[in-house]
C-alpha cells in the first residue's frame, strides 16, 4: 500500500458529520481524504480535498468515485456495496470489508448472525409485511424494525399492545420482543488488517423517549466490573470472527436481571464515542484511520469521565440554523461543543454536540441538564427579538 503521508488516497463514501470529524482526525495524520455525497453542502466538503457529488447508493457514482482512491470506508451503512465489491475484486482496499456492510445493512441478517454466533440478543421473529405482524399478537410487548434504510431513530416502531399494531412496516423486517432493561450501552471496538484489537471503555445512553435519538451519553458506564469486561469481549468476539478491519459500535441492553443482550452494530464511527475526542488518549476517527491503513492501533485509555449532549434541532423549527446560548454553554468549565456545519436545521435532526469533562459523575450529570436547558437549535427567522 502507498504511504498514508506521501501519495496514499482516502475516500470517504459519505460526506456527514462523521465524515467531516474523521477528516478533522486525517487533517493531522496528513492524509488525502476525498468525500462523496449527495449533498452539495455536505458538512465534510469544505474540509475534503476532494469533493463529488452522487448518489451513495448508485452503483455508477460509488465505482467511479471509487477508481480515483487507494482505499475506501463509509461514514454511513446505506452505500451500493456491489459497488465497492468491484473495486475490492480490482485491487481498491475497501474497508470495512463490503460483505460485513451488506450484513449490517440488514438487520434480519443482524440478528440471525448474533444467534449463529450463540450471541446473547433478544427473542426476535422475521416478518414479510404488515399482515405477518398482525398475525403475532402473541409476541407483543415488542419492537417492530424495518429490515432496511433505518437510521437514527427512524425504522423503528414500539409495538406494546394490540391497539398498536397499526403502526407496524408494512415491509421486511423484524420484531423483537421487548425487555425491561436498567441501561443501554455501547462498546466501541476497533481492528486492523494485522489482526490487532482494541476496545473503549462501555458507555450508557439515554435516549429521547419519542424519537430514539441519543440524548446524554455517560463514559464510562455505571456497571461492575464483570459486566463491563463481558460486553467488552462481546464487541472483540464479533470483529474478530468477521475478520473486520476498522471501527465498530455495538450496542446492548443491560437487562434488570444483569444480563447483556446485543441490539446492533454499526460499522464504523459512531454517535456512541464523539467523547473519545476530548476523553480518550486516542479518538474513535483516529483509531478508525490506524486501522483501515493498517497502522498500529492507538490506547483507548479514557483519562477523564465525560458525558455526550446530542444537540438536536428543536420541535416545529425548520430553516437556517441558530445556535442560541451557545455563549453560555462556553461557560460552562469542561465544556466542548462540536457544531456540524449544517446549513438547516430540522425537528431533532442531529446539528452537534457538546462533550463534557469532569471527574465526578454527579457534576456531570448537572452540566449535562444545563446544556440541555441553555442550548437550544432553532430556525433563526423563528427566534424571538
Amino acid at each position: 500500500m502507498k504511504k498514508f503521508y506521501k501519495d496514499l488516497k482516502l475516500g470517504i463514501v459519505g460526506g456527514g458529520q462523521l465524515g467531516r470529524m474523521l477528516i478533522q482526525a486525517g487533517i493531522d495524520m496528513n492524509v488525502h481524504i476525498e468525500v462523496l455525497d449527495p449533498n452539495p453542502e455536505a458538512p465534510a466538503k469544505a474540509y475534503a480535498h476532494g469533493f463529488t457529488q452522487g448518489s451513495l447508493t448508485d452503483f455508477d457514482a460509488v465505482y467511479e468515485f471509487g477508481k480515483n482512491m487507494d482505499v475506501i470506508t463509509i461514514e454511513i451503512e446505506n452505500v451500493n456495496t456491489e459497488a465497492l465489491s468491484k473495486l475490492a475484486s480490482e485491487g481498491k482496499v475497501i474497508n470495512p470489508d463490503p460483505g460485513i456492510i451488506r450484513l449490517i445493512q440488514d438487520k434480519r441478517e443482524q440478528k440471525q448472525f448474533f444467534e449463529e454466533m450463540g450471541l446473547p440478543t433478544s427473542p426476535f421473529r422475521l416478518v414479510d409485511n404488515k399482515a405477518d405482524v398482525l398475525n403475532m399478537k402473541d409476541f407483543l410487548p415488542a419492537v417492530n424494525k424495518l429490515g432496511k434504510a433505518g437510521y437514527d431513530g427512524r425504522g423503528v416502531q414500539v409495538i406494546k399492545e394490540e391497539a398498536d399494531l397499526e403502526k407496524a412496516f408494512d415491509a421486511p423486517g423484524i420484531l423483537e420482543k421487548f425487555i425491561p432493561f436498567e441501561k443501554e450501552l455501547a462498546v466501541l471496538v476497533a481492528r486492523n488488517a494485522q489482526g490487532d484489537t482494541a476496545v473503549y471503555p462501555v458507555v450508557e445512553m439515554s435516549f429521547h423517549p419519542e424519537h430514539n435519538l441519543v440524548e446524554y451519553l455517560f463514559a464510562p458506564a455505571s456497571i461492575s466490573m464483570n459486566i463491563s469486561r463481558d460486553a467488552q469481549e462481546m464487541a472483540r468476539s464479533i470483529v474478530e470472527k468477521l475478520s473486520y478491519v476498522g471501527i465498530m459500535a455495538v450496542e446492548m441492553f443491560l437487562t434488570k436481571d444483569g444480563d447483556l443482550l446485543i441490539n446492533e452494530m454499526a460499522p464504523r464511527p459512531h454517535n456512541s464515542g464523539h467523547h473519545t475526542i476530548k476523553a480518550c488518549f486516542t479518538s474513535q476517527y483516529e483509531q478508525h484511520l490506524r486501522a483501515i491503513l493498517a497502522l498500529p492501533l492507538g490506547s483507548t485509555l479514557q483519562s477523564s469521565p465525560a458525558a455526550l449532549v446530542n444537540l438536536l434541532g428543536e420541535d416545529k423549527h425548520k430553516g437556517p440554523a441558530y445556535f442560541n446560548g451557545i455563549e453560555e454553554i462556553m461557560q460552562i468549565p469542561g465544556a466542548h461543543p462540536h457544531i456540524y456545519g449544517k446549513a438547516e436545521t430540522k425537528p431533532f435532526r442531529k446539528m452537534g454536540h457538546v462533550i463534557l469533562l469532569d471527574q465526578e459523575l454527579e457534576s456531570l450529570q448537572k452540566k449535562a441538564r444545563q446544556v440541555k436547558n441553555l442550548l437550544k437549535v432553532v430556525a433563526e427567522e423563528k427566534m424571538a427579538t
